[in-house]
């Protein structure tokens, strides 16, 4: 076999492959065996009709077809394993020319993984939000926490803001009541904006016993998204009663004696939250400040599909678990659908961009990810995907995955290493020390970003 590689742009090769027809003996012989099995020929036993009677009744033409389709793959691989090419996705086959007895000569575009020089990056600079906790937070915090430990108790009297009444509700569409769209007993917070717009200033001033009629859009069920007639019956009114900010809260709500502790706990579970978002905050801004000293080009195709799964991924998975269509969502959003198409794209764009310049990164730097790292990453996966660490654990090794999850924990330690050689201060102008705890996080940010490229990636899908 002979091949020769054609760079057509900085991200797209063309393989021209000459292969002499005798290495096609083996995918020949094969062509035959699998004819055989399938085909009955009258006077020959299963599996033992004679080359030339398959020629002469089903046509050369047909072995030779068979056997190129079985035999292109394999002259495809080689040629670029030969070429050191790191391709990415399903290569245009074109067949130029097969001669019987002679050559088969074809040709293979594909996209290939652009070349990426990384400059210095030590001299990246950035300003995040600086670390501050104020009575204020520590308030809303402590008030939070006393909302849990509110009680209720029914009262005699109309509805007011903040009470928790007891309802029974019935939407018609059309006239119509629909299957799903009577309730009963449901427990209502007045003001939680947790029900159908409308029902609040519909339930307002209602006794126990009483009802109101008002008109919603509803947000699920059987007619998500139309207007509805919503008829509610008030069965109890009961009001919140609030537990008394002093030591014996303290007691009740958390291991502390006195509220004075508590308001010193919560004080440092607010800073420590602060100084994850700083870190974050910290990595997202250094990674856009690389993005920007990195010239980045993107394969077309790899790029129309990954605006295509994030968009499928959309409609047919988060949308639809909350019972909108993309018209609706655009709506809601308040954008229009080139506005949209837009942001997809942009974000498509630079998800593509991080996951080539971190993965370039892995091999400068000649990171590896050991044991202990991916056990770690892959618990954090699993938590966030809300399955157990051995149903993820098997989902990944069921979905050839493994690699990917090793991916990702390298371009987080990419990234971090990045980040320690930035140069952050905060809004004070005071230098921010920042380790690498948060890299797992990081990581699954940017590769999540990057759905489609991850799935052209070879190396990472084998079947890509």
């Amino acid at each position: 076999m002979k091949s020769a590689v054609e760079t057509l742009n900085p991200t797209r090769v063309r393989l021209s492959i000459e292969v002499p027809f005798e290495e096609l003996k083996d995918s020949l012989d094969a062509a035959y065996k699998k004819i055989n099995q399938q085909v009955t020929v009258k006077g020959f036993r299963k599996g033992k009709i004679p080359a030339r009677v398959i020629d002469q009744r089903f046509g050369r033409g047909a072995v030779l077809e068979e056997a190129v389709n079985d035999a292109l793959p394999k002259f495809y691989t080689d040629a670029v394993n030969e070429a050191e090419l790191n391709v990415l996705g399903q290569p245009e086959v074109d067949i130029t020319e097969l001669k019987d007895g002679e050559t088969l000569n074809f040709t293979a575009e594909v996209d290939v993984r652009p070349t990426i020089e990384i400059p210095d990056y030590s001299g990246i600079e950035v300003e995040v939000d600086a670390i501050e906790v104020t009575e204020e937070d520590i308030d809303k915090s402590v008030e939070q926490l006393r909302e849990r430990f509110a009680s209720t108790s029914p009262v005699e009297r109309a509805a007011e803001d903040g009470d928790v009444v007891t309802l029974d509700l019935e939407a018609k569409v059309d006239g119509e009541v629909l299957e799903d769209g009577v309730a009963t007993g449901v427990s209502y917070t007045i003001g939680s904006g947790e029900l159908l717009d409308g029902v609040d200033d519909a339930v307002k001033g209602v006794e126990a016993g009483g009802e109101a009629t008002f008109t919603s859009e509803l947000k699920g069920g059987s007619a998500a998204g139309k207007e509805a007639e919503v008829t509610v019956k008030v069965t109890q009114v009961a009001a919140r009663e609030l537990p008394a900010l002093d030591d014996e809260f303290a007691q009740l709500a958390s291991e502390f004696d006195t509220l004075e502790a508590l308001r010193e706990d919560s004080r440092k579970r607010l800073e420590n939250m602060k100084q994850y978002d700083q870190a974050t905050q910290a990595q997202e801004r250094v990674l856009e400040k690389l993005l920007e000293l990195v010239e980045v080009p993107v394969p077309e195709k790899l790029l129309e599909d990954e605006i295509n799964t994030r968009k499928h991924n959309l409609e047919h998975h988060q949308l639809g678990q909350m019972g909108l269509d993309l018209e609706k969502y655009l709506e809601i959003q308040g954008k229009t659908a080139e506005e949209f198409d837009t942001e997809t794209k942009e974000a498509a764009v630079k998800g593509i961009k991080t996951q080539f310049v971190l993965d370039e990164l892995v091999n400068k730097e000649k990171l590896n990810v050991n044991q202990e790292e991916l056990t770690e990453h892959l618990m954090r996966r699993a938590a966030s995907s809300g399955m157990s660490p051995d149903q993820f654990a098997q989902a990944v090794v069921e979905g050839n995955q493994v690699q990917m999850l090793v991916g990702e924990v390298a371009r987080g330690k990419a990234l971090a290493v990045v980040v320690e050689a930035a140069t952050v201060k905060d809004t004070n102008g005071e230098i921010i020390d920042l380790d690498d705890e948060e890299e797992d996080e990081t990581t699954e940010s940017t590769s999540e970003e990057t759905p489609a490229a991850e799935a052209e990636t070879p190396e990472e899908k084998p079947e890509a």
